[in-house]
């Protein structure tokens, strides 16, 4: 209940607060537009993206029972953004970039292929070394070459490709309408309900995979699920925000600090409860901190997101030695 009046109280903060005061404008007409034409879509796309990056993290963690996994270190995202890259370039080549509907189709499943397929490379590593360091290390490659890639694409794109190309990458949540977001909010509610019918699988992977299967959960079923809905989830908010950092990682582990408890209903509860309310306060420090311009989100999330990562991997080094 404490974290749905949060997210209440964050969704009213980021439609209040902004670059411009609502309330200094006497026209309602402007009002109005400021409010419902850009602030609503702005902070509904927050909210649901922090929810589903956030959910994303929490069952790569649970998948591969590491606290370091999540859709940006281990270069999900940037599998999408590669080919998101692509698919922006074959629209304005093909001369289809002018139909909306066509070309947010082709862009938005552009980007859930390339999120499948390196979260498929990173469970086939994950199933052939157990260890937890090979598999980031693997994703933390894996980003990087993409990464390159991707660097490489913009390098011989158009210009105004290559700015729109930048200014993606910097993760925003202020480019969706409600065009966009009639596509963003059922998919996204539909595989969070998948996502709590995969409780008790995942409480009994805590463990290990042969205490699961002794429990008749369907291991293998319960991996393909993870990895479609990691990929959907991931591909959707890339599409239409960019890359956001650190959110997927880092939430996770806020509410399992937060919240001391085991149970994946609460935890996928919790996540993502917790990741609308980090991403809306995240939204709303980008609009305050200056009225001239708007500052990236991924900064933001970089600066919350990367102490909460570093205490973590301190005080598992510690413990270690």
């Amino acid at each position: 209940m404490l974290l749905g009046v949060l997210v209440a109280l964050a969704f009213a903060c980021d439609l209040v607060f902004g670059s411009v005061n609502l309330f200094s404008f006497k026209d309602s007409v402007m009002q109005h537009t400021i409010l419902f034409d850009i602030r609503l879509p702005k902070a509904l796309t927050s909210l649901f993206a922090g929810s589903a990056l956030a959910l994303c993290g929490l069952l790569m963690q649970s998948l591969f029972r590491n606290p370091l996994a999540g859709p940006y270190v281990l270069g999900i995202s940037s599998g999408a953004s590669l080919f998101v890259s692509i698919a922006i370039i074959a629209l304005n080549l093909a001369g289809l970039s002018s139909f909306y509907y066509l070309g947010k189709s082709l862009i938005t499943l552009s980007s859930i292929g390339g999120a499948l397929v390196v979260t498929a490379v990173i469970t086939y590593v994950a199933n052939r070394s157990r260890n937890n360091i090979t598999v980031l290390l693997v994703g933390i490659m894996l980003a990087q070459i993409l990464g390159a890639l991707q660097g490489l694409i913009e390098f011989i794109a158009s210009a105004e490709s290559l700015k729109s190309f930048v200014v993606w990458s910097m993760g925003s949540v202020g480019n969706t309408s409600f065009k966009d977001l009639w596509l963003i909010m059922p998919l996204c509610l539909a595989v969070f309900a998948v996502a709590f019918t995969m409780a008790r699988p995942l409480n009994a992977l805590l463990l290990n995979e042969q205490y699961a299967r002794n429990l008749g959960v369907n291991v293998d079923k319960t991996r393909i699920r993870i990895i479609l809905v990691t990929a959907i989830l991931t591909g959707v908010i890339t599409a239409f925000c960019g890359p956001i950092a650190f959110v997927g990682i880092s939430v996770p582990i806020m509410c399992r600090l937060l919240f001391k408890t085991p149970n994946h209903l609460h935890q996928i509860t919790y996540c993502i409860l917790m990741g609308a309310v980090v991403l809306l306060g995240c939204d709303v420090i980008t609009q305050v901190i200056s009225s001239a311009f708007t500052v990236p989100i991924n900064t933001i999330t970089t600066i919350v997101g990367s102490p909460i990562v570093i205490w973590l991997i301190f005080k598992t080094r510690f413990a270690q030695s």
